[in-house]
């Protein structure tokens, strides 16, 4: 592994042959300074930091083995190599133990001394970019957003790991707000499709009348409104991943389509009498049970063997708390750099509230409430908010009318009641029926109440 303009700091206090040293190397193409001492050498250093320092053993009163002490407490990547008198081997054990990259026995050849230039030269490329591949897994990590050192979360990161750098279907459960899309991100991130599209669609909130069309595609007139070819999100993410977002709110039309695009890779324009190729992986995601949408009628057996070749599952935020002061340390950082705002600290009240709340959103719920803490600065705000009970309807005293009822009349009218209530404001409003924001305008946009 070749460095290219390698920079060279010779230290050599005798002036004869540190210009020698300087010109055999200048001779291979490093980049070559030197000093005649350690005070000389430590300034230069400060200065301009080279790759590699070759180092006689005695400079007057300082030795390299100073110089090298230095160095490995500022600069630990540094390249060192020692230069030692004939006999005195125990001054080379001691420079090894103390971190030199290798030394050399005077008098030594032109060869020996450019071999062990290359050799050093080989270790530092390694080290650079071994550091490289660290910050840039740390960045994407941080990116992903995928935080905690919990058992469960443990198990997530293993498979999105292993299954990465296939492309095997996958379908990701959990509540809302655990961090479905997140670690599909994740996935995609580290695939090798990464560099090709990744297309996020969120399925319940597709309108029925449009989905084949978002999905698949249309030609030019297939539908009242038309007036051009309609790319599909399947085709845009031709290539890439694409990531069905809350899968089980896709209508059973659009399910059979879907399968059949799972199970052969081609797909259909509305109006196309052809077929169109693609390669793409699915990434899918619900908070519902597949399984009990299977069994009662609302989702396709086929297509949920289809899609869950790999499971993975997102726990709550309640069942991983060990995480919680990893989030919020997370969390505070993010949006401190995000708003340019010197990260703040929380209190240690502060902290037990937090892991003492239940957080019913999970961590999108944490996020908010972190982000709006890092704008507003009022702790004793969130405290309030988190230690407060909340008001929630005991269901358990509920009775089914013998008679059953018209649920989808009955939803509606939850639904309005609730808009009426909080005079439109949907967010609190999906808050007191307990749905989840994407949840609840699926819902309106269902009953047409948007």
């Amino acid at each position: 592994m070749e460095m290219p303009q390698l920079h060279i700091l010779v230290v050599e206090d005798e002036p004869d042959q540190r210009q020698l040293i300087v010109q055999m190397l200048t001779a291979s193409q490093y980049q070559v300074k030197s000093a005649e001492s350690v005070e000389q050498a430590i300034v230069m250093i400060k200065q301009s930091p080279p790759d590699l320092v070759f180092s006689d053993w005695k400079l007057g009163q300082l030795t390299g083995m100073d110089l090298l002490n230095y160095v490995r407490r500022e600069h630990t990547d540094m390249g060192f190599i020692i230069a030692t008198a004939y006999g005195t081997i125990t001054h080379a054990v001691d420079a090894m133990q103390a971190g030199a990259d290798d030394y050399l026995a005077k008098p030594y050849q032109r060869q020996t001394l450019l071999l062990a230039i290359e050799k050093v030269a080989k270790s530092i490329a390694l080290k650079r970019q071994n550091r490289r591949l660290s910050s840039e897994l740390s960045q994407q990590q941080e990116l992903v957003g995928l935080v905690g050192g919990s058992a469960l979360m443990q198990k997530v990161y293993q498979r999105v790991q292993r299954v990465s750098a296939t492309d095997a279907t996958v379908l990701i459960g959990g509540e809302s707000g655990t961090g479905k899309e997140l670690a599909a991100r994740a996935l995609y991130q580290l695939s090798n499709r990464s560099h090709k599209p990744f297309i996020a669609i969120n399925c319940g909130a597709i309108p029925e009348s449009l989905a084949e069309a978002e999905l698949f595609g249309a030609e030019k007139g297939a539908y009242t409104g038309a007036n051009s070819l309609k790319v599909g999100k399947l085709e845009a993410a031709n290539g890439g991943t694409v990531f069905l977002d809350e899968i089980g709110e896709l209508p059973l039309l659009q399910q059979t389509n879907l399968l059949r695009f799972l199970q052969e890779g081609v797909i259909s324009r509305l109006g196309q009498n052809g077929e169109i190729k693609l390669d793409v992986r699915v990434i899918a995601a619900t908070h519902r049970d597949l399984q009990v949408e299977v069994a009662e009628g609302r989702f396709r057996e086929d297509l949920y063997y289809r899609l869950n070749v790999v499971p993975i599952h997102m726990p709550a935020l309640r069942e991983r708390r060990e995480d919680i002061g990893r989030l919020v340390e997370h969390f505070l950082k993010l949006h401190a750099s995000q708003y340019g705002i010197t990260t703040p600290k929380l209190q240690s009240q502060t902290m037990k509230a937090l892991l003492d709340h239940a957080w019913p959103g999970n961590v999108r719920e944490l996020a908010n409430r972190i982000e709006r803490f890092v704008l507003l600065g009022d702790e004793e705000e969130m405290v309030q908010e988190l230690n407060a009970t909340p008001q929630t309807l005991d269901t358990s005293q509920f009775v089914l009318p013998s008679d059953g009822i018209e649920w989808e009349s009955f939803e509606k009218d939850c639904l309005e009641q609730a808009m009426n209530r909080f005079d439109g404001n949907r967010t609190k409003a999906a808050k007191c029926l307990g749905l989840s924001y994407k949840a609840f305008l699926y819902r309106l946009e269902k009953y047409q109440l948007v």
